[in-house]
């Protein structure tokens, strides 16, 4: 199993970001316990998945090496799930796994200082210190362009280009590819977003886009059954997750009987 994957974006908007809270989701659903990191310190994205207040962000941590880890995580509800980040899970937890996200919510000025070379070595020992706490590491990477992305995919065991399923995710793959490897990070796998591509080690069909909607994989659909693919690729597991082969549309025709009959 790799400990730290690094999920890199192709682009910008490809689903980077929700493609890391999602596997994170489906490691939990088999009993892992996953943690995210935020390294798309420009976008900040990953905030926008959890409650509540965001203080330290992981920016913070990277500039205040002394902080202990576990301030800056943030718990990502799972169907009723509601332990803090360091605590146990509660008894009535649908997943006998949990996520906890550390997150990019800062201005510019912090911003900047995070992207430091001695801020981004602070990064790669901060994912370590998750390492020791979490079954699995996942770092949401903005396409690589400054330190901090180049200190994610360096400490990382495996590294995974996200892209969009078109001619335009295609392309921007393939240069994604060919800067990793100047960084000396080649990508081991490609994840296709939106449905399959020619070169694509894995693929996950269009799903809900809303935030809110986040987790969706812990349903039965085609959805879930491509996030768990695609978990199984670049966690390099065996996932003991089944899904009802019948498929969404049997199900639905199954409850309209119900109804009919009721």
């Amino acid at each position: 199993m790799s400990r730290t994957v690094a999920l890199v974006g192709a682009a910008g908007g490809v689903g980077t970001t929700r493609t890391a809270v999602e596997c994170a989701a489906m490691l939990a659903r088999d009993g892992f316990d996953a943690a995210v990191v935020d390294a798309a310190y420009a976008t900040q994205g990953l905030s926008e998945y959890v409650p509540g207040r965001i203080d330290p962000d992981v920016t913070a941590l990277c500039l205040d090496p002394d902080r202990p880890v576990v301030d800056g995580l943030v718990e990502v509800p799972l169907a009723g799930a509601g332990a803090d980040a360091d605590s146990s899970r509660s008894d009535g937890d649908a997943t006998p796994g949990r996520v906890a996200v550390a997150p990019a919510l800062a201005p510019f000025e912090r911003v900047a200082r995070a992207k430091t070379v001695e801020a981004a070595q602070a990064l790669e020992a901060r994912i370590e210190e998750l390492n020791a706490r979490f079954d699995a590491v996942l770092v949401d990477v903005p396409p690589v362009a400054a330190n901090q992305s180049v200190a994610a995919v360096t400490a990382a065991d495996t590294v995974a280009v996200v892209t969009s399923a078109d001619t335009h995710g295609a392309d921007a793959a393939r240069r994604m590819t060919d800067r990793l490897i100047d960084v000396g990070a080649s990508p081991d796998h490609v994840v296709a977003v939106g449905g399959a591509l020619a070169d694509a080690d894995a693929a996950i069909p269009t799903g809900p886009t809303e935030v809110a909607a986040a987790p969706a994989c812990l349903g039965d659909d085609a959805f879930a059954a491509g996030v768990a693919d695609a978990t199984r690729t670049v966690c390099d597991l065996p996932l003991d997750v089944e899904f009802d082969e019948r498929g969404a549309l049997n199900r639905l025709v199954d409850a309209a009987d119900e109804r009919l009959r009721g």
